[in-house]
């Protein structure tokens, strides 16, 4: 089931900065149902400055996604005023971020997207790594937490 439950506190306690994956952000922008409410957890704290974050800007693009493919201008405009105001750090794809993202995807078993968020974490001083996607594993320096093993409801020190 679950490799390791997590709540806000303990990702402040463990963690000094921590690295994104677009499906966080995309459950807020969607509200979805299942996974949103966790998700805006992480976020609120994020964006009351109680945890540091990085994203991917290949995340930034995954987010964006949805809004361009749907033509909503409005939107897309919106979503990345979002991205731009909750604080987090966007991590553009240097050559040593693809030179790390080349290295952890030469490992086997990751796309290329997550293998770039990965590095993109790493290289913003990530410790962590937050994510829904259980395909993401864990790597040296870098622990994946997933969203669905966050326990919710408890609210910021």
């Amino acid at each position: 089931m679950s490799e390791r439950h997590w709540s806000i506190r303990t990702l402040q306690a463990s963690h000094a900065a921590i690295g994104l994956d677009a499906n966080v952000l995309i459950y807020v922008i969607e509200a979805n149902e299942e996974h949103g409410p966790r998700a805006r957890a992480v976020i609120d704290a994020i964006d009351q400055g109680a945890i540091r974050a990085s994203l991917a800007t290949v995340g930034q693009v995954e987010v964006l996604t949805g809004p361009a493919r749907a033509g909503d201008a409005a939107a897309f405009e919106l979503t990345a005023a979002a991205i731009r105001d909750v604080g987090l750090e966007l991590t553009p794809l240097s050559a040593a971020v693809a030179e790390d993202a080349a290295w952890i995807r030469g490992q086997g078993g990751v796309e290329l997207a997550d293998a770039i968020h990965l590095a993109s974490a790493r290289a913003a001083g990530a410790t962590a790594f937050i994510t829904n996607d259980r395909g993401i594993k864990s790597r040296p320096g870098l622990e994946v937490l997933y969203l669905d093993d966050m326990v919710p409801g408890q609210p910021l020190p």
